[in-house]
């Protein structure tokens, strides 16, 4: 009973936060869209319903991106809320694990992952589908007339345009200049007027403009003839005090087809991306043949590379295999020439041939490379239907654990984290992606790269926290590494009051002769070895467990001056630290035994700890 109500409130308090994070996260990347392509829609005069739908499926697109970032937020902003008032503390005192905390959260996440690949199958293709066909189709929307003072305008088809001044209240225009470039360059058409009104016709597929007062210069140029036929060209100037003039200018809006972009990779589901990839992969081993088999049976010096016969009727292709020569091939012979103005026709005719050649064979390489483009953007999108369901999954063993080991609740140091850790993941599977189209790498490593790297951190938080194991605490790490190389804090032994045993003098000296003699080898060893590996080398690895014997045994002696000089060694004995474990424990000997010890290794072994 008390499990099933711990269960109830880890989801009341997770999925409050997940929908307010999602959709705080989902109007973000909703804004980012709306920024990068505010040129295309301002200026336009497009309905709010259009505008709307177009914010839907633009909605229903980015969810692959706001979904991971808010399981990210969400958790971290949940267990920080918990570990930051106790209540995470209470519940494993009670003796409940932290995966059994994690439980319900962890079949709800399974069950996201689910709906997400769904999502990405079927929901997804029909709305990048709508999406980017209703985006294109505003895209070729004529803009709205929106005609400045003093500057030219030029948003209408064939025309540029320029107006002194206008009266917002009437629509009219003032001190106008109308270039019509409709009949080209050559013909251009200009209109002086003293004032003018655009407007539209019924159907708004065409520009009506009523001129008033003003004058008209074209030239009669007639393009069927010849420019050296027109040296002299009509010109004709025409003065009004009433025009009306028509120009095509379609501001209707009008949807494309669907089925267009339908087809594209953006608008399959798995099914249909798998047989496209197989017909692609078809399609470029059927082209890769034909040019294969093009080159193997091409002639070059007029030989065959094979012998065609018929034998029963039917053709036979028998592959030539080795071509003699009567003398040797005089490649000189073509400068010896008749006459210099052969040998540079040769020599031209070759050159000719060999640029047809390359020209032929890059035409056919491009082909082919953009059908294995083709084919890597059709697996890219397969495999993108798999990654954001692992995407959450990964994030939510990132954010949980990070929260239960931060203790912050609130929104603030959760945000930072979840941006930190979201940017992180964006750099690497835009990089991976990149790196797949491009085909630098095979397009499952590539997408799956940003994954990859983010899961070892998931499985290291979770095991962390799973044993309130202490992950940010930098003297923990300093003193780790430290004692990995031999470097760790001082030993604080002490004369202790109690002993077990007394320390023997005779089995005190034999283990520290045996200790030295065996670090005494250990340095001709490691002095014997060339520079390089002597940078890497190691004392044995009884060496440690010696000097531990060793230590654990001294240590109940009675002297002080002993018991220092056991605190001067250090944890792990390394290359760098053997000569100070050497004097230290001939100065231990002399202590012990009351006399000085002689030195045993060979002055040409006493090297500096750095070669």
């Amino acid at each position: 009973m008390i499990i099933k109500r711990l269960y109830t409130y880890m989801l009341q308090r997770f999925l409050p936060l997940l929908l307010m994070t999602f959709f705080i996260c989902l109007f973000i990347v909703l804004m980012q869209f709306l920024w990068k392509s505010i040129d295309e829609l301002v200026g336009k005069g497009l309905e709010m319903k259009v505008i709307g739908e177009l914010f839907m499926y633009a909605a229903l697109t980015m969810v692959p991106t706001a979904l991971p970032l808010a399981v990210l937020l969400a958790s971290l902003m949940v267990f920080g809320n918990l570990g930051e008032k106790f209540e995470l503390t209470a519940m494993k005192a009670s003796g409940i694990s932290l995966f059994r905390i994690m439980r319900p959260l962890i079949v709800l996440m399974l069950l996201i992952a689910i709906g997400a690949f769904f999502f990405q199958n079927n929901v997804l293709p029909v709305a990048q589908t709508k999406m980017w066909t209703l985006f294109f189709s505003i895209k070729q929307k004529s803009p709205e007339v929106e005609i400045p003072e003093k500057a030219f305008y030029d948003q209408i088809p064939n025309m540029n345009l320029y107006v002194d001044k206008k009266n917002a209240e009437t629509g009219m225009l003032y001190g106008m200049i109308i270039y019509d470039l409709s009949r080209g360059i050559d013909n251009t058409r200009v209109i002086l007027a003293d004032s003018g009104q655009f407007n539209f016709t019924q159907d708004k597929s065409r520009l009506f403009l009523h001129l008033y007062s003003g004058e008209m210069f074209e030239n009669m140029r007639d393009n069927s003839l010849g420019s050296s036929s027109q040296r002299y060209l009509p010109f004709r100037r025409e003065h009004f005090m009433e025009k009306e003039v028509y120009f095509p200018f379609d501001a209707n809006f009008n949807r494309m087809d669907e089925a267009g972009m339908r087809s594209q990779y953006i608008g399959q589901n798995i099914t249909q991306l798998r047989h496209s990839i197989d017909s692609i992969g078809h399609q470029v081993d059927s082209i890769g043949n034909l040019y294969a088999d093009e080159l193997v049976h091409a002639t070059y010096f007029g030989i065959r590379p094979r012998v065609d016969h018929v034998e029963n009727g039917k053709p036979v292709y028998v592959e030539r295999k080795e071509v003699a020569l009567d003398s040797p091939l005089d490649i000189d012979s073509v400068f010896r020439s008749p006459n210099e103005v052969s040998a540079k026709s040769y020599i031209t005719q070759a050159l000719a041939k060999s640029k047809r050649q390359k020209q032929d064979f890059l035409y056919r390489s491009m082909i082919l490379a953009e059908q294995a483009k083709l084919m890597r953007r059709h697996d890219i999108e397969m495999q993108r239907k798999f990654t954001l369901s692992f995407a959450c999954i990964i994030f939510f063993f990132i954010g949980a654990p990070l929260g239960a080991i931060i203790k912050k609740g609130g929104i603030g140091t959760p945000l930072v984290i979840s941006v930190l850790l979201f940017i992180v993941y964006f750099i690497f599977d835009n990089a991976g992606f990149k790196l797949a189209r491009d085909g630098k790498l095979p397009v499952w490593e590539g997408i799956w790269l940003s994954s990859a790297v983010l899961l070892p951190l998931g499985v290291f938080l979770t095991y962390k926290a799973v044993g309130d194991s202490a992950v940010f605490n930098i003297d923990a790490y300093r003193n780790f590494f430290r004692r990995l190389i031999g470097r760790g804090a001082g030993r604080t032994l002490s004369l202790k009051e109690v002993r077990m045993t007394d320390v023997d003098t005779s089995e005190a000296l034999s283990m520290l002769t045996e200790f030295i003699t065996t670090a005494e080898a250990d340095i001709r060893r490691i002095n014997a070895k060339p520079a390089l590996l002597r940078l890497v080398a190691t004392p044995a690895p009884q060496l440690k467990t010696s000097l531990n014997q060793l230590i654990d045994y001294l240590s109940n002696s009675t002297d002080i001056y002993t018991i220092n000089l056991l605190n001067q060694y250090p944890f792990n004995p390394t290359r760098r630290n053997l000569q100070s474990v050497v004097a230290n424990t001939k100065a231990l000997i002399e202590r012990v035994g009351g006399k000085p010890i002689a030195n045993t290794i060979n002055s040409q072994s006493d090297e500096p700890d750095t070669p």
